[in-house]
């Protein structure tokens, strides 16, 4: 029999409020189990001590304590990167990773859907299709893991990026439920500047974004220049081109005050010449202030289409012109490629499944 019981983490504070009324408990439980889900390391509702131990039966009998459970986890060879394999309570998985970095910063990098429809010619991922979408409770849960984890060490996770598996803005609700739970300070607590959103430019949800007051920021995956060879990689330009990608990037910019990040995924002999660099900084600087932007060039990791990186010389080039045209632009040094943890290649395999309610 299929586990039916929500988990605690897609339980609305109010919800949870009324839930504990009924069975004659006072308001102020919900938040002390919300904090305790959040900001400790308790691994099941026996940990909440300082609940009754009836209490803890009934809940126990009506939620869910995690909404993830960890099947694999890799540990880079460069002694920092790894990345997890978690279950899903109906035996479908999602993969998440970890980037410590110098400075106490922990990044993790989270999914919002079990594989992803966009196709994006060289990214692993496109080619599971999708199969759900995520509830704002499993994404929250993948960084409390991580948060878990760290915490026994003394550390936590200091940084969240929407860069995993699937298409944020196709799962707008609960990706943006699962953000205003990691910026509430009765929770986790991470600084909405911490927070990176990604998309590959879903054109309306970039202007519903703009428009929701958080002080996130914004990631946008062009990886072209021209709409042709962006059309060729990336499926998403047959419905909104460059041209509406960089207007609804402007409009956020405006809206928000925040600045844009561009990724792009260089790819030899496909998007990578000094042309495709002048043209990029043209169409950008056309927006507005230069200064409100930044462009994340990305080597393509090993993955589907058999593309390869350009080499090293034609990056820094490419990254060259970008700030002669005043355009700040980075070379995204990758980590976590021997584990397949880089950029375009999270997949699980097919046929890869749990058995529905372990979580």
């Amino acid at each position: 029999m299929s586990d039916t019981r929500p988990a605690i983490s897609d339980v609305r504070e109010d919800d949870l409020v009324l839930w504990l009324a009924a069975r004659g408990q006072p308001s102020y439980r919900a938040k002390q189990i919300r904090r305790r889900f959040a900001k400790t390391a308790a691994a099941s509702w026996d940990d909440l001590t300082e609940l009754p131990v009836a209490l803890r039966a009934e809940l126990a009998k009506a939620f869910r304590w995690s909404a993830v459970s960890t099947v694999t986890e890799e540990a880079s060879a460069d002694g920092e990167t790894r990345k997890v394999l978690r279950a899903l309570i109906d035996g479908q998985r999602i993969e998440s990773v970890l980037m410590p970095h110098h400075g106490a910063r922990n990044a993790v990098c989270i999914s919002t859907q079990a594989g992803c429809p966009m196709a994006c010619a060289f990214c692993a991922t496109g080619e599971m299709g999708l199969i759900r979408n995520l509830t704002a409770g499993e994404i929250v849960d993948q960084v409390r893991h991580w948060q878990r984890e760290l915490g026994a060490r003394g550390e936590r996770v200091s940084h969240v990026v929407y860069m995993g598996m699937g298409e944020p803005f196709n799962n707008y609700g609960p990706t943006i439920a699962s953000a205003r739970a990691l910026m509430d300070a009765e929770l986790f607590g991470i600084s909405p500047r911490r927070i990176t959103i990604s998309t590959c430019g879903v054109v309306p949800k970039i202007d519903e974004l703009a428009n929701e007051g958080l002080p996130i920021n914004l990631a946008v995956s062009l990886h072209a220049a021209d709409d042709r060879t962006r059309g060729a990689i990336m499926p998403i330009n047959r419905k909104w081109g460059i041209d509406e990608v960089l207007d609804a990037s402007a409009r956020y910019v405006e809206r928000t005050r925040r600045r844009v990040t561009f990724e792009y995924v260089l790819l030899a002999g496909v998007n990578d010449s000094e042309r495709d660099a002048r043209t990029l900084a043209s169409r950008i600087a056309s927006r507005g202030r230069t200064s409100d932007y930044h462009v994340n060039l990305i080597p393509v990791n090993a993955g589907p289409g058999g593309f390869e990186r350009p080499k090293a010389e034609a990056m820094e080039v490419f990254a060259e012109v970008l700030r002669e045209g005043g355009i700040a632009a980075t070379v995204r040094i990758s980590k976590g490629q021997d584990i397949l943890a880089g950029c375009g290649q999270l997949k699980v395999p097919e046929g890869d499944a749990a058995p529905a309610g372990k979580v």
